[in-house]
């Protein structure tokens, strides 16, 4: 990856950071979400976007035997995310364990390496990447 092409990613998910820490703070001082403006997306998704990314992780998951539904994985992402590809939490549990989910369906790190789906990026935020690891891990998980 080029350098300029680093300090760019490296400053966006600083600001999505930032944004995130403010979020918490407003939980922390009791402060309502419908006081606090809406937090714009880093990258907000078009369903356009969000339709050709459910469409390709099932293709992937299908070639590996990984069960998933449009409209079930279209519902979590948007519960999760609200399409916003670089979401980060960073006040539940997990962040506060530092380890924060991150990404369209909110994966953690470990969970996301450990059920990667061989073919697909190894980059946290990729959405076919993100779809299929947490499919695969629901799946392992739940049945």
């Amino acid at each position: 990856m080029p350098p300029s092409a680093l300090a760019k990613r490296f400053t966006s998910k600083v600001l999505r950071t930032a944004a995130g820490g403010l979020a918490a703070a407003a939980l922390l001082l009791g402060t309502s979400s419908a006081i606090m403006p809406a937090q714009a997306s880093a990258a907000p998704a078009v369903d356009k976007r969000i339709d050709g990314w459910i469409k390709h992780a099932l293709l992937v998951m299908k070639g590996k035997g990984i069960p998933g539904s449009y409209d079930g994985i279209y519902r979590n992402l948007m519960r999760e995310s609200s399409g916003d590809v670089f979401a980060i939490n960073l006040w539940d549990s997990n962040a506060k364990a530092g380890i924060p989910s991150k990404g369209l369906m909110q994966v953690i790190d470990p969970t996301f390496r450990a059920y990667h789906v061989a073919g697909t990026s190894w980059d946290i935020y990729d959405p076919i990447a993100n779809i299929s690891a947490a499919c695969n891990y629901a799946a392992h998980r739940y049945g």
